[in-house]
């Protein structure tokens, strides 16, 4: 690790953070990948730490009377898709910042990062996915191996990006209505969970959604907490379906975040009538903003 530069917009306290959640992400990788046995994950490297969003840009939001805060938003480089691809790899660090920000208090900043292989970085850039050249040409590079360069985007005409955004929005818009109905089917027969988990698909694929028509592209994550992060910096009207400001609407989110895996296989999993209702309260306030962002996208010249 090398003394980061770029960072001068930042506060102090900021560019220290940064260079620890730095040093927590190789720590975790390395750990992660000698524990492997294989030849191809003990070739496994990180090429690339980018910092994208608003620490990048600057004008991160940090909130203490609503509650919200900008997320520190990194994009991982590696050298293959199975190291990409590989959760071991991620699992650890992703679990690590949330203990240092929750438990240890040593982070102070979220952190949200997304891992790709360069072939599939510079394969985005070639076609013109509008995500990935704003971080190649606004990003700044915590950690870049040398020798290892970003391919020169292609630049989508307005005709070929609504068109792609057209296809994606059928794609996913109806799914989420149909999550939404199976929702309150499950509500109204008494079966909590099941309503829990078709609420957290519900709030998957607005978010896909509203993604993959602004941006063109989503992360394959199924933690609502990451592809929130995603959705809100891509449209900050997003920010208001989820309250903050009480711990009442942070365990409410936390719950559905937790759904998709526990509401289906942990015995101890459960969520109350008012946490449900709250959330099918919420759950419309966003599907009324996905629709009115998406409209807006999709009808622009």
């Amino acid at each position: 690790m090398t003394k980061m530069d770029g960072l001068d917009h930042l506060p102090p306290r900021k560019q220290e953070e940064l260079a620890e959640v730095a040093r927590i992400l190789f720590e975790e990788f390395e750990a992660a990948r000698q524990s492997k046995q294989k030849e191809e994950h003990k070739n496994a490297r990180i090429l690339k730490v980018l910092l994208f969003g608003s620490y990048a840009r600057g004008g991160w939001v940090e909130d203490r009377n609503s509650g919200y805060r900008s997320d520190y938003d990194l994009l991982i480089v590696v050298n293959s898709q199975s190291a990409a691809e590989t959760a071991e790899y991620w699992e650890s660090a992703s679990e690590r910042f949330v203990r240092e920000l929750t438990i240890t208090k040593h982070l102070e900043t979220p952190v949200n990062f997304i891992v790709h292989s360069l072939h599939e970085v510079n394969d985005q850039l070639a076609r013109g996915r509008p995500f990935f050249i704003d971080i190649a040409r606004d990003g700044i590079a915590l950690y870049e191996a040398p020798g290892h360069p970003l391919t020169s985007p292609r630049q989508l005409s307005p005709e070929e990006a609504r068109e792609e955004a057209q296809r994606n929005y059928d794609q996913w818009y109806p799914s989420a209505i149909n999550f939404f109905k199976h929702a309150q089917i499950a509500i109204s027969d008494r079966t909590p969970n099941e309503a829990a988990f078709f609420l957290h698909q519900t709030i998957e694929r607005l978010y896909h959604c509203v993604l993959q028509v602004v941006t063109l592209y989503s992360p394959k994550s199924h933690r609502l907490s990451v592809l929130r992060s995603h959705a809100e910096r891509a449209d900050v009207r997003l920010i208001d379906a989820w309250p903050r400001d009480t711990k009442f609407a942070r365990r409410c989110f936390n719950n559905i975040d937790r759904a998709y895996v526990e509401a289906r296989y942990s015995a101890k999993y459960s969520i109350a009538d008012e946490e449900l209702d709250w959330v099918v309260q919420r759950v419309v306030v966003l599907q009324e903003i996905v629709a009115s962002i998406c409209e807006e996208r999709l009808s622009s010249p």
